[in-house]
């Protein structure tokens, strides 16, 4: 069993929090999560229906089965939430309920009008590298992904990606909202993979799919919310600069984009002429998870301005600014640097830049240090 970065941060909000509750894409290992870190709660998931219609018809029944428990899937009763509000004021324990959940706006809602104040919020993506501490290529990680089940049982990625794509738009998408035209929707999601790391250009999806902008928006807010994609903000400051202000889109994970391009196999990533915006897709996620498995926010970024200037990634740390440059290449050239130089002379609070690329040499060059991407975790410290 691979341990999870976040356990010990879990361990210790229930030890804080009456109730901890786990979003995450479907997949990405709450319930193995829960279930490993607190084995002597009771296990309940809400996909059954039978306890779905006891949550539903009799929450106080089904919710004194157990002094202490999981309760997977809890936004298919929702109602249940405020029940257990109820009895969490009354008896004051910690870690009494573990709630996990796929929907991520929807079950956020639920918890924060009911919950405020009560519970710990976690996100769970994926695997990350450092979790899993492989020696696999580039090609074979972008072709893999990171989900836990097609790692461990070694499932075939390009079936395993398939699945989940047919089951997220047969069931997930009906539960979240309602769409008609399934078929235009999973033309937008191989859209999507096609404008991965892109400024989002809403007029330009609305004409590729036949769908007005209102209709775009509309999927890309469910895209978001069920943990499909991600999208990273423009990132303001008062430099006197025009700035671009739509957000970048990304993939939660990068074998899922990698499948809805159409690659088959780790060879199809090197000659794919996508692959440099797949590694960069990999890096920021990685990023993203290393923050959350601190239970911190993102605060993750890109920066562009209106002539063309720009930085791949921003990182947030107080009132200190981590700008990070994402290269496919082995070798290192002045002109990998060139945004990072620009960025500097324009923000005094930019403490520390990095070139993250796919070669092996690490130390400084030009001002900046250079970081192979299998050591992108050691930039965090």
């Amino acid at each position: 069993m691979i341990r999870r970065a976040i356990e010990d941060a879990l361990g210790q909000l229930a030890a804080q929090y009456p109730v901890v509750t786990i979003t995450g894409p479907r997949q990405s290992g709450k319930t193995t999560l829960a279930q490993m870190v607190f084995p002597n709660h009771a296990y309940y998931s809400l996909e059954d229906i039978d306890l779905r219609e006891s949550a539903m018809f009799d929450p106080r029944g089904f919710l004194s089965q157990s002094d202490y428990m999981v309760i997977d899937e809890i936004q298919k009763a929702p109602q249940l939430v405020s029940y257990v509000q109820g009895i969490v004021d009354h008896t004051d324990r910690a870690g009494q309920f573990i709630l996990t959940g796929s929907h991520q706006f929807e079950l956020t809602n639920i918890v924060s009008q009911s919950l405020a104040g009560r519970t710990a919020l976690i996100r769970l993506l994926p695997f990350s590298m450092a979790e899993l501490d492989e020696s696999l290529s580039l090609s074979q990680l972008i072709y893999r992904g990171f989900y836990p089940r097609i790692i461990d049982k070694k499932l075939n990625p390009t079936q395993a990606h398939a699945f989940y794509i047919n089951t997220y738009l047969e069931r997930d998408l009906r539960e979240i909202k309602e769409i008609r035209n399934l078929r235009a929707f999973e033309s937008f999601l191989k859209l999507c993979a096609a404008n991965v790391g892109q400024i989002i250009n809403k007029n330009r999806f609305s004409n590729d799919v036949g769908v007005d902008n209102k209709t775009i928006d509309a999927w890309l807010s469910v895209l978001e919310a069920s943990y499909i994609i991600m999208l990273l903000s423009p990132h303001y400051r008062n430099f006197r600069k025009r700035v671009v202000k739509n957000p970048k889109l990304y993939f939660y994970d990068v074998g899922l984009a990698a499948y809805l391009l159409g690659i088959k196999t780790p060879a199809h990533v090197t000659s794919h002429p996508l692959q440099g915006a797949l590694f960069e897709n990999l890096v920021i996620v990685e990023k993203a998870k290393e923050k959350l498995n601190r239970v911190e926010n993102p605060d993750l970024y890109y920066f562009r301005d209106n002539v063309g200037n720009e930085v791949d990634l921003l990182e947030e740390r107080g009132t200190k600014v981590i700008t990070y440059e994402i290269k496919l290449g082995k070798t290192l050239g002045r002109h990998m640097f060139k945004g990072l130089d620009y960025y500097r002379k324009l923000n005094p609070d930019n403490a520390e830049s990095y070139l993250v690329y796919t070669g092996d040499e690490d130390g400084t060059r030009y001002g900046h240090a250079c970081l192979p991407y299998q050591r992108l975790q050691e930039s965090a410290s």
